[in-house]
């Protein structure tokens, strides 16, 4: 029965983090102009595929570090890693828009532009340190 538990405990965390890479898709489409499915699939966009890139890693590695360091009951470990996983998020999001205050321009118009921009790698690694910092915060 220890492998139905854990499979299933596996299962949950899987879904669980789909949910909160769904949900980081959200946030990239809410931050920047148009529509993301149409700018990365059909505009094959490089700046937009990069960011949605970046905040998907990094919501993996909250996720990731989140289930690594659950010790305690499943429901508790899936509540804490939903908790960790909006909070990377939002402090994901939060990047975005302190970037875009701190550059000329607006950022979200950088990333729907059609050649690969440099502002496009700081905002794709700011989503990667971000999440780094709340990995290890969580630790």
């Amino acid at each position: 029965m220890f492998i139905v538990y854990e499979a299933l405990a596996c299962l949950a965390y899987g879904v669980l983090g789909m949910v909160l890479m769904a949900l980081g898709y959200l946030l990239v489409d809410l931050l920047t102009p148009g529509k993301l499915h149409a700018l990365i699939w059909t505009d094959k966009n490089p700046n937009a595929t990069l960011v949605l890139a970046a905040n998907t890693l990094g919501v993996a590695l909250v996720v990731a570090m989140a289930v690594y360091t659950s010790t305690g009951p499943l429901a508790e470990g899936l509540l804490l890693t939903g908790v960790y996983g909006v909070i990377g998020l939002l402090l994901m999001g939060l990047s975005f828009i302190v970037i875009d205050l701190l550059t000329p321009g607006r950022l979200g118009a950088v990333v729907t532009h059609a050649d690969l921009q440099p502002a496009a790698w700081i905002n794709a690694s700011a989503h990667i340190a971000v999440a780094l910092v709340v990995a290890a915060a969580i630790s």
